[in-house]
């Protein structure tokens, strides 16, 4: 088991190696940039034309906090906050009986708010990521978030994502609410070739099926009533400027959030817990 200072595809990282799995991680942001489980391919996908602090990183697990997109601001702010474009402090790490390595990171303080946020992070079989942050300021203070997951597939086109059958959901495209039919997959006769939906009222379980990878990514959320899927496809992907003409089909987000109706209000004092958990099995076809 080892933590050092490296570089992951050009950016610099903490190394992480347990006998379960490896990862990466930059500071800046606190983003997580790779999780392998043993046995297994990478879980998460970086654009390999990813920026340098102080740009945000273009994959990985990006941070939306202490808003998701804009909600709530002003046309000004930095697209989803600016935890993405800070360097974190790593607090502390200790190992479970397990073997997993549990990484503790902290946002400095800002003048921009008086919340204050911790991340944690259990790198084992699994992958369980936290975001607990806590108002410390004198009046109630409401707000959005996410992990802004991006999970490698083997072909875009080919996913299919299960447990949103049913929901209602918000498409950024048209500004309007839809019901999903049937599992998400990125050809939907209703506005094919890209994705940009908020479901509301989510579960807590979906499950990524990944026929060309050969592999099924089970996500568990906690703290959340909202998932984002996201994919910007083929006519959209240019507009990043940090990924490559055919990334699109290498990742589709899932990201577990408190984004839309989903409003985080904290009292003074009070603090929340917004939970994702990845698992990984091989598909059976």
């Amino acid at each position: 088991m080892a933590l050092k200072e490296g570089e992951f595809l050009g950016l610099p990282a903490l190394l992480i190696s347990t006998p379960l799995a490896t990862a990466a991680l930059s500071l800046h942001g606190g983003q997580l940039l790779s999780f392998v489980p043993k046995g297994f391919e990478d879980l998460l996908w970086l654009s390999p034309a990813s920026r340098r602090a102080p740009a945000a990183i273009r994959g990985g697990v990006p941070v939306c906090w202490p808003y998701f997109g804009r909600e709530g601001q002003d046309a000004d702010v930095p697209q989803h906050g600016f935890a993405r474009n800070t360097r974190w402090l790593l607090a502390n790490v200790t190992r479970d009986s397990d073997g997993a390595m549990i990484l503790e990171l902290e946002l400095p303080e800002s003048s921009a708010t008086p919340l204050q946020l911790t991340q944690r992070l259990h790198i084992g079989r699994e992958l369980r990521q936290s975001l607990i942050p806590r108002n410390t300021g004198p009046r109630p203070l409401a707000f959005t978030q996410a992990l802004h997951s991006y999970l490698r597939v083997g072909d875009a086109g080919r996913v299919q994502v299960t447990g949103l059958e049913g929901l209602e959901y918000a498409d950024r495209y048209d500004g309007k609410l839809h019901v999903q039919a049937g599992p998400w997959h990125l050809h939907d006769p209703r506005d094919p070739g890209r994705s940009d939906r908020t479901y509301r009222d989510a579960g807590h379980h979906f499950v990524l099926v990944d026929p060309a990878l050969g592999r099924r990514i089970g996500l568990t959320t906690l703290g959340s009533r909202s998932l984002v899927v996201w994919n910007p496809g083929e006519a959209g992907i240019g507009a990043l400027g940090d990924a490559p003409a055919d990334g699109w089909r290498q990742f589709v987000c899932l990201e577990t959030a408190n984004a839309g109706d989903d409003v985080i209000s904290l009292a003074p004092g009070q603090s929340h817990t917004l939970q994702q958990t990845l698992r990984v099995e091989t598909l059976h076809l």
